[in-house]
């Protein structure tokens, strides 16, 4: 009998989740720091100081590891991701300094339904009926945040949801990635892609931090750093649909931080809007796990 394939291991997800957790918590953290710091400095510059500071926190990898983390053979993959990930990190952080941050967050949850659509046009992947259903319901659900004609939408909204795009194509090259490139390797090219593409506009805008703004920028690029490999870890480690359903503990981190540090509230709507937003998300991660297990179990009755 030919040897059979595996269905995904189970294992690993209680740790998936917890890397997720955790990756919310340090997320929500360095968001309300770029909150904080952006009223003295310009969102550009903290971009540039969140990824020097970001490959200063992956230091003791290198220490414990010397140059591993940077063998790979698709340089070319992590470089497109890096070039992406930088457009949608300044507007990101310019949508920060801007608009509630809770408000953001919501839209910015909207990132796996653009990957989806991604996947289909140029990967060729099939979507359903059901998995077109859940996309249209998670635009509903940024119709509500957004509430088109009931209020102005404003460039930070416009710049959240063109980062959750980006973001969502770099989902995809990190998926990709995740096949053969380790969570450090992931990490630490967009860092170093990213670095010097960041440079530019910050120079444009620069002014000298001071003592104390160095120390919330460090914050911020520890905080960053460490998140972003949770996050590469949680979806390395766990399955999808299991792992990405505790990303929606953000939205709540952000809320509690950003009503004690901002008296932010936010609206009714946001929450409505994100609920609806993330539970299609849900459904699409969970569907895709469905298909790619009924998929296996019938190569492996084919196989038999």
């Amino acid at each position: 009998m030919p040897d059979q394939p595996a269905l995904p291991p189970g294992s690993n997800n209680l740790k998936g989740m917890m890397w997720m957790l955790l990756s919310g918590m340090l997320m929500s953290g360095m968001h309300a720091s770029i909150r904080y710091v952006s009223a003295d400095l310009h969102p550009f510059e903290i971009a540039l100081f969140r990824l020097l500071f970001g490959l200063l926190a992956l230091a003791p990898w290198f220490i414990k590891l010397g140059w591993a983390p940077l063998k790979t053979n698709r340089p070319g993959l992590l470089i497109l991701r890096g070039v992406l990930n930088i457009a949608c990190m300044l507007a990101f952080f310019y949508a920060l300094s801007i608009t509630p941050l809770a408000e953001v967050t919501a839209l910015v949850f909207t990132a796996p339904i653009f990957a989806t659509i991604l996947a289909v046009v140029f990967f060729g992947e099939r979507a359903g009926l059901r998995r077109w259903a859940a996309i249209g319901v998670g635009f509903l659900g940024a119709m509500v945040v957004l509430r088109p004609g009931f209020q102005d939408i404003g460039l930070g909204q416009m710049l959240a949801l063109f980062a959750a795009i980006v973001w969502g194509v770099c989902m995809v090259l990190i998926k990709t990635l995740g096949r053969t490139e380790t969570s450090l390797t992931i990490t630490v090219y967009m860092s170093l892609v990213m670095a010097p593409l960041a440079l530019l506009p910050a120079l444009w805008v620069w002014q000298w931090p001071t003592g104390e703004q160095y120390v919330w920028l460090a914050a911020i690029g520890l905080l960053g750093g460490l998140g972003q490999l949770a996050m590469t870890e949680a979806l390395k480690v766990g399955e999808t649909h299991v792992v990405m359903p505790i990303d929606f503990t953000r939205l709540i981190w952000i809320s509690v931080i950003a009503y004690l540090a901002f008296a932010e509230e936010p609206g009714l709507y946001t929450w409505i809007g994100g609920a609806i937003i993330f539970a299609a998300t849900a459904f699409i991660t969970w569907r895709e796990r469905a298909v790619a297990k009924a998929t296996v179990v019938a190569g492996i009755e084919k196989s038999a």
